[in-house]
């Protein structure tokens, strides 16, 4: 099933970088959905290329029934994201590998972080699969629109708290 969103934030690459990398606000958007922070870990300074891998618990109950009686009340997504160096203008590419515990589901996308004067584009496209034999596609299709809702909360929650901190 193809992935593919995009918003907009009206704040720096930079700013949105330090806001989508902060423990802080990952913890924050966890909780927001129901969810859980369990760890993050990063490898390198968001100068230049760098590794972040954050581990979450987030709730089922959006997922269809079937599923919630597979996979329980809680998922472990494990996200690691490869963030390559900035281009010139400070545009971003990043590499995201979604991973959850005990569910044939994955997540194959590059985010864009794209500058556009003084604000930024998010850009999302990629894949989810799942090879769950029969009902792998059903499951797919209703991940799809769960990480484009997800990119959103991200990019709204992230408008609000970089402006908190102004």
């Amino acid at each position: 099933m193809a992935l593919s969103a995009s918003t907009d934030l009206s704040h720096p690459v930079t700013e949105v970088i330090d806001t989508f990398t902060s423990e802080d606000f990952l913890r924050h958007i966890s909780e927001m959905v129901g969810g859980s922070l369990v760890s993050v870990e990063q490898d390198g300074e968001t100068a230049g290329a760098f590794t972040l891998k954050v581990v979450r618990n987030i709730p089922t109950t959006r997922l269809p029934e079937i599923a919630r009686k597979m996979l329980g009340e809680f998922l472990s997504v494990t996200q690691t994201e490869n963030w390559q160096a900035p281009e010139t203008d400070g545009s971003r590419t990043v590499n995201i590998d979604v991973k959850i515990a005990g569910a044939p589901v994955d997540v194959d996308a590059v985010q864009k972080l794209v500058a556009v004067g003084g604000t930024t584009r998010v850009d999302l496209e990629g894949t989810v699969s799942s090879s769950i034999p029969f009902l792998g596609g059903k499951v797919a299709s209703a991940a799809e629109p769960m990480l484009g809702k997800a990119l959103k909360i991200q990019a709204t929650q992230a408008e609000a708290w970089i402006a908190g901190r102004a």
